[in-house]
């Protein structure tokens, strides 16, 4: 158990505007961040204690803010300083965070610690998420790690610790990952249900693939990650950069995985620190996610889109993506091709079933069901997600909308604020994600009234070359599905 107590019943809670100064910051802080109550603590240790300084960007978050502070101060390893920056926020974000303002000592397993949480409203800040990132880190700069929390993530007691242990056991590491997924259990309404369950498996799938190659994460993800702020430094002298986000980039926790890669530290993710994030329960709000996720992957991997990146699409951890996109495409190419041939073959009597058919589904069922016991924290609605399948494949179609979607935006070369447009469509506006199911209706009706007018003799010739361009595909989709199927997971747990 983990014993709070406040030092005091104020609230510490430091306002600015959109026109604060980092100059400003400096004068309610001292040099490098440290808390003067803090600093006294440094000066009574006589053995070397790593610092954190904690991070959390909020916007909009007072349905959770107030959990995440309590989780972070409920830690064994609880973070020497907690700044929550609440940016362009229109709720009561600012108002619930401030009631953990202020310092506290907390007992723990771990002994007596001390830790003070302040809360920064910036104010309209154009920069967003990146801007509150960037205030952050001038703030915890002096510290020897910087722990991004995001407003929605809660993590598990120990995350802390075991983030913190790995970090200073190897100096080459510059930041580590927890391990990510969603907590189901506050979700209510089947679709919702439906789309969480299906984003832990897309979760689970990230982190076991990140885990079985030597842990090395290809993106930090800003939800619950640890850096060295040394390797930040590094970072920007490297790319001539003041900050060490940038605003250019629609996935800035993308961006600077890169970096810190390219600086020669290495990128991890922890096998045992855990953390839940917030999931979308609507459709539009995950298509606005996902496709704000996978432009902004597009957008890093494209050559010559961005001149840092050194090595483009060469770069190790672009050399995932890429894979990750090829992946996509196979999965969108055999299913539309063989629903597409299947009606064409059904249209003028010409399929003959075959029981070979149904090998690529067995695979996918025992590949989706492994992967649901492999889950930490797994459910009935994950294993039946994989056992029965169609979940699984509707949800399929659903990333398939959001991989064509994100690249015909991508391609029409069409400048779009996908931080806004997430935002929005979180808060229940726009229709851009049914765009994909109204276009799909439209080539569908196109295409038979193509076949219809093609002479037999045409078909006939389409079905003979279709089909084995499909069933070539699909077995070597398959052969991969079955190496994954048997691969060893060495005991991890995602």
């Amino acid at each position: 158990m983990t014993d709070i107590v406040p030092l005091t019943r104020s609230r510490r809670t430091h306002h600015s505007d959109a026109t604060a100064s980092l100059e400003d910051v400096a004068t309610v802080h001292p040099v490098h961040g440290f808390a003067d109550d803090f600093e006294a603590v440094l000066d009574d240790t006589s053995v070397h204690r790593s610092t954190i300084g904690c991070v959390i960007p909020a916007y909009n978050e007072e349905e959770s803010i107030a959990q995440v502070i309590e989780s972070l101060l409920g830690q064994t390893r609880v973070p020497d300083v907690i700044h929550v920056v609440v940016n362009n926020t229109s709720d009561a974000t600012v108002k619930l965070a401030s009631q953990y303002a202020g310092p506290h000592e907390v007992v723990t397993e771990l002994g007596e610690q001390f830790t003070e949480v302040f809360v920064h409203d910036i104010g309209k800040n154009p920069d967003k998420k990146v801007g509150a990132l960037n205030y952050g880190y001038t703030l915890v700069e002096g510290y020897d790690y910087l722990l991004g929390v995001d407003g929605d993530t809660v993590a598990d007691a120990k995350a802390v610790e075991y983030l913190e242990a790995e970090a200073t056991s190897d100096t080459r590491i510059g930041g580590i990952s927890a391990i990510y997924s969603i907590d189901d259990k506050p979700i209510k309404g089947g679709l919702a249900k439906f789309l969480t369950t299906g984003q832990r498996s897309q979760f689970a799938a990230f982190n076991l693939h990140n885990l079985l190659r030597g842990r090395n994460m290809a993106v930090l993800g800003g939800q619950f990650s640890i850096f060295s702020t040394h390797a930040l430094r590094d970072v920007m002298k490297e790319n001539h950069q003041s900050t060490p986000w940038v605003k250019d980039s629609e996935v800035e926790d993308s961006l600077l995985s890169l970096q810190i890669k390219s600086a020669g530290y290495l990128t991890k993710i922890s096998p045992f620190a855990r953390a839940d994030v917030g999931g979308m329960t609507t459709l539009r709000a995950l298509d606005a996610q996902q496709v704000k996720w996978t432009y902004g992957a597009i957008e890093l991997m494209w050559p010559g889109q961005r001149g840092d990146t050194k090595g483009q699409p060469f770069h190790p951890n672009l050399r995932v993506r890429w894979l990750e996109h090829f992946d996509m495409l196979m999965n969108m190419f055999v299913r539309i091709a063989f629903v597409t041939l299947l009606a064409a073959s059904l249209s003028i009597g010409a399929f003959v079933f075959s029981y070979w058919w149904l090998i690529p589904p067995v695979v996918a069922i025992a590949l989706n069901t492994r992967m649901a016991l492999t889950m930490h924290n797994r459910n009935a609605r994950d294993v039946l997600f994989g056992l029965t399948l169609v979940p699984a494949e509707i949800y399929m179609w659903i990333r398939c909308s959001h991989f064509v979607r994100s690249w015909t935006r991508f391609l029409s070369r069409k400048k779009v604020d996908n931080w806004a447009m997430q935002a929005k469509a979180e808060r229940g506006g726009g229709f851009g994600h049914w765009t994909p199911l109204i276009l799909a209706i439209a080539v569908i009706v196109a295409m038979v009234a193509i076949w219809m007018m093609l002479p037999v003799m045409v078909q006939s010739t389409v079905l003979w070359i279709g089909w084995p361009i499909v069933g070539v595909v699909t077995v070597l989709q398959t052969l991969s599905m079955f190496f994954k199927l048997i691969r060893r997971h060495h005991g991890y747990k995602v």
